[in-house]
């Protein structure tokens, strides 16, 4: 697996941070790279 390093404001890290928190999560990575795949997912679907 590829290892990036990427920066959030504020307010998105605060929320990612509450993802994780409240369990929905383990990680930031495993939310970042769902958030990705559902983008992918939607990108697919338009195409």
């Amino acid at each position: 697996m590829a290892r990036q390093s990427i920066s959030f404001t504020d307010p998105n890290d605060e929320w990612l941070k509450a993802q994780v928190e409240s369990k929905e999560y383990a990680s930031k990575s495993e939310l970042v790279n769902d958030l990705i795949r559902q983008a992918r997912k939607q990108q697919k679907q338009i195409d």
